[in-house]
């Protein structure tokens, strides 16, 4: 990206990405919101000041999982839904989150995430289905088999967890892995091993699969963005 700035500092259409991220937790009826700050955590802190939202630190960045670990004694006295969403995920619609709110109420599950078929899907995880359609495993393009690969359901790391089923996964992480790293992504997985329904919910939008990795990236989302308005 060119810059030092934290990612979700990083400005689209004159806002930084995070605001948008916040913008549709809002809309969906979410009025507590936590933002885990490591990295140059003081200037994420003072860009969203008076923005009403809970700062948790992760002096150590270990991971997504970790990032959400941190959150436990946040999150002690919460009983219902907990939605996680990435900070720089700015083309998060607000109609997505309502749907896997109803979703999780519906099936009364342990955890919902939403997933899209993306016609290319490299370097995304993969949603791995069982013959009947449900859900089964997010296994990561680097550890798929070829016929793995070939799915175009993707995970968009946008999740509802029920609060005591989610830091139940999260004691069972392990950072088993070449970055030594706990990765919310297994939580599902262990959820479901356990008995535990779990759903995978094709609802989100082809808008929603932009991300800002570089800044030709940043190009596209606003471009997105600009369509959006018009």
């Amino acid at each position: 990206m060119k810059t030092e700035l934290p990612k979700v500092l990083v400005q689209a259409c004159g806002r930084p990405l995070i605001a948008y991220v916040l913008d549709a937790l809002r809309e969906a009826g979410i009025r507590r919101i936590h933002v885990v700050v490591g990295y140059r955590a003081d200037e994420v802190r003072k860009a969203l000041a008076g923005q009403d939202v809970d700062f948790v630190d992760q002096p150590e960045q270990l991971g997504t999982g970790h990032a959400v670990m941190v959150c436990r004694d946040a999150l002690a006295d919460h009983d219902g839904p907990v939605v996680i969403v990435t900070g720089d995920s700015p083309m998060l619609q607000s109609k997505s989150v309502r749907k896997l709110l109803a979703g999780f109420d519906r099936d009364n599950a342990a955890c919902v995430m939403g997933t899209i078929h993306k016609p290319d899907p490299t370097g995304l995880g993969r949603i791995v289905r069982d013959e009947q359609g449900r859900f089964e495993a997010i296994v990561e393009e680097r550890d798929a088999t070829p016929e793995q690969r070939l799915i175009t359901e993707v995970n968009m790391s946008t999740y509802v967890f029920d609060r005591g089923e989610l830091f139940a996964a999260l004691d069972q992480l392990r950072p088993d892995n070449a970055q030594g790293e706990y990765y919310v992504t297994d939580c599902p997985g262990i959820l479901k091993r356990a008995g535990k329904r779990v759903e995978a919910l094709p609802v989100l939008e082809q808008v929603e699969a932009l991300s800002v990795n570089t800044v030709d990236d940043l190009q596209e989302v606003e471009e997105a963005m600009r369509r959006l308005r018009s």
